[in-house]
């Protein structure tokens, strides 16, 4: 292994552990585990490819200190959700970027996770239509074992023709990757929530539909919703060991 790709490794290690202490700090323990969790690799890759002893010496407790903390979050995460007691709540700010569906979701996608509940009222026009296909194929990317997504939302009340036709698409998309979509329509409903069967529930106070039109098909966004703006909003997330069914 080449020095610059060590260094590489440790420039990367130093980000992502620097982001999980600022997550620990402001509460946000899921996510921070996981970057924790990811930090930690890096750092190890790093300390087998060191000869340098000192070096080593001084990665191996940085390693310690960094495992012991990982430690103490994920029995206390455990904790709360074994007592029902995980709120953790993430504030999207006006005009903010960096809350793509896999950075917002990943946290609580685990190997357990094959079912998934999207109540949601409004996906219904195009661009609400192409936020459900992202998080669809963000749940693929994530986790290769979800096989059922269910997805509850209300019709559109002028003409319906194109909101049914591209859910009948995707429906058809997904079951080639062997997933189940199914559609269901209620004209009274209002609330959001994303809920999986590994217990986690996600409460956005804009649904799925919290980003901000781009500017244009060639504007910065357009595409990676990294860079996307976004609407203020709450996200409130909870566990519970009594998954929803249908």
């Amino acid at each position: 292994m080449t020095e610059n790709h060590v260094s590489g490794m440790e420039a990367s290690a130093v980000s992502v552990l620097k982001r999980a202490v600022e997550l620990d700090h402001s509460g946000r323990l899921q996510e921070s585990l996981v970057c924790y969790q990811e930090g930690i690799q890096l750092l190890i890759d790093v300390l087998k490819a060191l000869k340098d002893d000192s070096k080593r010496g001084h990665y191996r407790e940085k390693i310690k200190g960094y495992m012991d903390r990982a430690e103490q979050i994920k029995s206390h995460v455990n904790q709360m959700k074994e007592d029902g007691k995980y709120h953790e709540q993430i504030k999207i700010s006006e005009d903010a970027t960096d809350y793509s569906y896999e950075v917002l979701f990943k946290p609580y996608i685990s190997s357990a996770l094959s079912e998934i509940w999207v109540e949601d009222p409004y996906i219904r026009h195009t661009h609400q239509l192409y936020n459900f296909l992202r998080f669809c194929e963000m749940l693929l990317k994530s986790c290769g074992k979800v096989t059922k997504i269910h997805l509850l939302t209300s019709q559109d009340e002028g003409d319906n023709t194109q909101q049914s036709s591209a859910l009948s698409e995707l429906r058809d998309s997904l079951g080639g990757h062997g997933v189940t979509l199914d559609v269901q329509f209620s004209s009274t409903i209002h609330d959001r929530e994303i809920r999986f069967d590994n217990g986690w529930i996600i409460k956005i106070g804009r649904g799925l539909d919290y980003f901000k039109k781009p500017k244009g098909r060639f504007s910065i966004g357009y595409c990676d919703y990294d860079l996307r703006h976004c609407h203020e909003t709450s996200v409130d997330i909870f566990h519970t060991k009594h998954t929803k069914t249908l």
